[in-house]
């Protein structure tokens, strides 16, 4: 019980460190100039994911490889099922501009190289994993990604309709000075080492506790505490028919951690794929590519009955993975 409830303590103390750092890092790039769609665009989108960032980091360090591995899978799902699945049944995500539109395709190749990597191992006869060149390769492409959505904002086109949901979410707040936002900063980097080390010992001391693998702890506990900021940021944003930015939102988390996340920790320790790993990124790639015919085809939106099979696929494929390490 104190493993499980130093996770809980742990998360909590992430996302608040994940909150307080967004909110501190955007009033101060917007203050230095920095446009707001840029801080919308990537200084969000990272903050969503600093929780996973930080827990991925210090598992590395302490040589937790699978528990990093199965945050950053776990968070993918549940991002794709129960954070979509939730958001859709609030009220259905259509896409309305290219941005996102350009984004859906893009994840299922991050999602795509990052499976082929992983597992080029089985077809060369050695145990799979995500080595040093590779997590090079899929943060060169993360690079490219920056770069074509710091052009898009500098050189825009035309009025995406995600530019507009940006504006009207007010994410830079009035009236805080620098100084302010300097705290902000060093309390939210301080909440998420504190939170992100707590994370790690207790959720490696509760998966010994049940002898069960810290991937499954990582996929299906610390996964769905660090997609919290993704949930809400996407519900307000349908309750506010700003249905760009609730997709761009969950998008944008993962390509974060697809191509920056997960590589950023393969820099620090090679990272093993563990047992049933293969199955989650199969899992994760499915949920990617269903996407494609949901958002291009037909109506071009994720509707409720869509959102509530997603919720149930997750809720299956829990059971199908805990029901197997238990048994």
């Amino acid at each position: 019980m104190m493993a499980l409830l130093g996770v809980v303590l742990g998360v909590v103390a992430l996302i608040g460190g994940g909150v307080l750092l967004v909110r501190g890092a955007s009033d101060l790039a917007t203050k230095l100039g920095v446009s707001p769609m840029i801080v919308g665009l990537t200084i969000v989108s990272f903050g969503t994911s600093a929780p996973e960032l930080v827990v991925n980091v210090l598992g590395a360090f302490r040589g937790e490889t699978a528990l990093a591995f199965g945050n950053v899978v776990g968070s993918n799902i549940t991002n794709l099922s129960v954070v979509l699945g939730i958001t859709a049944i609030i009220a259905p995500i259509s896409i309305q501009g290219d941005l996102v539109r350009r984004e859906v395709p893009l994840l299922l190749l991050g999602t795509t190289m990052l499976t082929v990597m992983a597992l080029d191992g089985l077809l060369e006869g050695y145990p799979p994993a995500l080595g040093l060149t590779d997590s090079i390769v899929l943060l060169l492409v993360f690079c490219i990604f920056l770069y074509i959505t710091a052009m898009d904002v500098v050189r825009p086109t035309q009025r995406d309709q995600l530019f507009v949901d940006i504006e009207q979410s007010h994410i830079v707040h009035d009236g805080v000075t620098p100084s302010h936002s300097v705290l902000f900063m060093l309390a939210g980097g301080a909440l998420l080492f504190v939170g992100g080390e707590l994370t790690v010992r207790s959720a490696t001391t509760l998966a010994a506790g049940f002898d069960v693998s810290p991937t499954i702890i990582g996929l299906f506990l610390v996964a769905i505490g660090t997609s919290l900021p993704e949930l809400v940021t996407s519900v307000v944003a349908a309750l506010k028919k700003e249905s760009d930015l609730a997709l761009g939102n969950v998008i944008g988390s993962n390509l974060f951690n697809t191509l920056f996340v997960l590589p950023t920790s393969g820099l620090i320790s090679k990272i093993s794929i563990p047992e049933g790993g293969v199955l989650d990124l199969g899992m994760s790639w499915i949920l990617a590519a269903i996407l494609i015919p949901l958002f291009f085809i037909g109506k071009a939106q994720l509707g409720r009955l869509p959102g509530a099979i997603l919720l149930l696929v997750y809720a299956g494929y829990a059971f199908f993975r805990i029901q197997g390490q238990l048994a």
